[in-house]
């Protein structure tokens, strides 16, 4: 493989590139999970993936600076199968952290049909769940475990799983456990690994609490920044709208009808359950994620979201955290963010992976200046449109450039 370093102006951290020919195989990758792979269409490592893979199979403690999108969970996941041991009963060898329920699943579908391909079974916990059905699973055997950091103490406090043979541990999406305030119980369970073990960090940020974290629980870290896969402003497709709130939903379900797999972004819970139907009653087939719901409600959204079932998916800005659904062609801010930060989160949920994505900020009148606001601090210069729910241009806003 060949890498390069080139130094960023604004930045004391390489900036790394890579060979965009190298194959998985090449990198050394077993060869059943690069026929597992190809099954699937994945033919070519991404960046994070070609660069952080063969340090991870050399067993080195690697701290990776890469946003939810990259393709991290292979760049981590394919080293963590092919190092493990087998297991004792209730005492995994490797172990996956991650801040929410929602992640833990999509690392699981990741991960699960590559443990299988390599003899190893995964095992995925969370908080909210039938914690006697994960009981039961642990039971069943396990040699890897993906969990979010209360339930895995819950059940390491019950006798049911130990980490003291874990030896491999992923701690992914640092930066959002240190957000909801999870460190100590991360702390915890990295203590109680009893034997020499690799430690691999993902984040998108590594300085305060992050940083922290590595220099307690990483070991001479092999450090990579990668270009993440989250798309930048430049990658996106940017329409700002102004609408007029009778017309509102209209709009709404205009974007919707005329995109394949649409995510709209609102402030709270209830305008989350409300927007739903609303949407319903224009004839949109729309479902809703936040805090409130039954988890199984949430799993449940999310698994026909991302298999194309459903349509149309309206969020909360919380319960979206960590998300990774692949193809979402429309991410509509239904309610403007709050400022310039959340609307590159929100807006990150589209043109992921190389390809193209639309973002659309609908804006009522007396929220045109906060806008504004948020375009300037983010670099754009672009019209807000006045726009109404029969504007032909709605059924393909990719089509349709702003001047």
């Amino acid at each position: 493989m060949t890498a390069t370093f080139e130094w960023e102006s604004d930045s004391d951290a390489p900036v790394e590139t890579y060979d965009p020919n190298i194959t998985f195989a090449e990198l050394g990758v077993a060869p059943e999970l690069v026929a597992l792979l190809l099954t699937q269409g994945i033919e070519k490592p991404f960046a994070v993936q070609a660069i952080t893979i063969p340090d991870g199979l050399a067993g080195r403690d690697v701290c990776g600076k890469a946003k939810t999108g990259s393709g991290k969970t292979l760049a981590f996941g394919l080293p963590l199968l092919m190092r493990l041991q087998p297991a004792a009963e209730r005492r995994p060898r490797g172990l996956v952290l991650v801040p929410t329920r929602e992640l833990a699943i999509q690392v699981a579908e990741v991960l699960d049909p590559l443990a299988q391909a390599v003899g190893k079974r995964a095992v995925v916990l969370y908080g909210g769940a039938d914690i006697e059905r994960q009981i039961k699973q642990i039971r069943k055997g396990c040699d890897v475990i993906i969990a979010t950091p209360g339930r895995l103490i819950d059940l390491s406090e019950r006798g049911e799983v130990s980490v003291a043979d874990i030896e491999v541990a992923v701690l992914d999406e640092a930066d959002r456990m240190a957000d909801m305030g999870f460190l100590p119980q991360v702390d915890w369970v990295l203590r109680r690994i009893s034997g020499p073990h690799q430690t691999m960090l993902f984040s998108a940020t590594l300085d305060g609490d992050v940083d922290r974290l590595v220099r307690r629980h990483l070991t001479d870290p092999v450090r990579h920044e990668v270009e993440s896969a989250m798309p930048t402003v430049e990658a996106m497709e940017h329409r700002f709208l102004q609408v007029h709130q009778m017309d509102k939903v209209k709009v709404a379900a205009s974007i919707a009808h005329g995109a394949t797999k649409t995510l709209l972004f609102v402030r709270t819970k209830r305008g989350a359950d409300r927007l739903v139907e609303q949407l319903q009653r224009e004839g949109v087939k729309a479902a809703a994620i936040h805090g409130d719901l039954r988890q199984s409600m949430r799993e449940a959204a999310l698994r026909d979201f991302s298999s194309d079932k459903l349509p149309v998916l309206v969020a909360t800005d919380v319960a979206a955290r960590g998300l990774d659904i692949e193809d979402v062609d429309v991410v509509v801010h239904y309610d403007p963010p709050e400022d310039h930060k959340a609307y590159l989160h929100r807006s990150g949920r589209t043109a992921r992976a190389e390809k193209t994505g639309v973002v659309a900020t609908l804006v009522l009148w007396d929220q045109i200046l906060d806008v504004e606001r948020i375009q300037k601090r983010l670099g754009l210069r672009m019209p807000i449109t006045e726009i109404f729910s029969n504007d032909p241009r709605l059924d393909d806003l990719a089509a349709w450039k702003q001047a």
